[in-house]
């Protein structure tokens, strides 16, 4: 696959590993050395995501009644959101949550929907609210969505990308089975102009209903936080992908 790197479209990273003081994802998980930041460009989805607030450096996860996660080899960073008290923001539904998110802050209220898993239909946002786009409306929304929408409604509004090395920030590895599945959004990549080799970041929610967290990368912990793009599957702390489990935000 070629790859044509420019100064004014990634962001160059000087140093490598983790900054304990950033307050983002992209400030507090540096690239290794050779890799270059892709391009986030401000008003994106990928913009939105690289500049996601993080928790204070060695901060638990929090379950919704606020007990900890204490699992401490699954994540390294917990993303600062709240997640509201009821056992609704699981896996499918963080990633909705992250995207409804983006559209509510670019103030793109129409394009807030999301289909529910008992007709195939999408719930509109602007219907639900009647007009209304405070925050508060907003998260009443999104709790509902919770309850009615799961990785199998989610997935089918999704469309595949046949290639993992074409994968992108916001991308979703997602997949379906019973009694459940599992959905993961890729949160930053770093490409290395000179090998042509690209990694990632993955952020989740759980079970019982948790705050977001970036995961640690179990196969390769030289490399971890960061995942390397290939033709494996891709193994995470609490579930294991197939390189055709990828998916992607349809846009406009």
């Amino acid at each position: 696959m070629r790859m044509i790197f420019s100064l004014s479209i990634v962001f160059i990273l000087f140093f490598s590993g983790t900054n304990p003081k950033g307050t983002t994802i992209r400030d507090r998980f540096r690239p290794p050395a050779g890799y270059l930041s892709d391009s986030a460009k401000t008003g994106s989805f990928a913009g939105y995501l690289v500049h996601l607030p993080l928790k204070k450096e060695g901060s638990k996860v929090l379950y919704y009644d606020g007990t900890s996660k204490d699992k401490l080899n699954v994540y390294c960073g917990v993303v600062n959101l709240p997640i509201g008290h009821k056992d609704l923001h699981q896996c499918a539904d963080a990633v909705m949550r992250l995207r409804g998110e983006y559209l509510f802050q670019n103030k793109q209220f129409s394009d807030i929907h999301f289909n529910f898993l008992s007709d195939g239909k999408p719930r509109y946002f602007q219907t639900f609210a009647k007009g209304k786009t405070d925050y508060p409306a907003f998260w009443k929304y999104m709790e509902y969505v919770f309850q009615y929408a799961n990785t199998a409604s989610l997935k089918r509004e999704l469309k595949k990308v046949d290639d993992i090395r074409q994968i992108q920030i916001g991308d979703v590895f997602i997949t379906t089975g019973s009694p459940y599945g599992h959905a993961e959004i890729v949160v930053d990549k770093a490409s290395d102009p000179k090998t042509g080799k690209s990694i990632f970041l993955l952020a989740q929610s759980y079970m019982p209903a948790q705050e977001i967290q970036i995961l640690n990368n179990p196969s390769n912990a030289n490399l971890s936080p960061w995942y390397e793009v290939n033709e494996q599957a891709i193994l995470t702390p609490e579930w294991e992908f197939q390189t055709g489990d990828l998916y992607r935000f349809k846009e406009k």
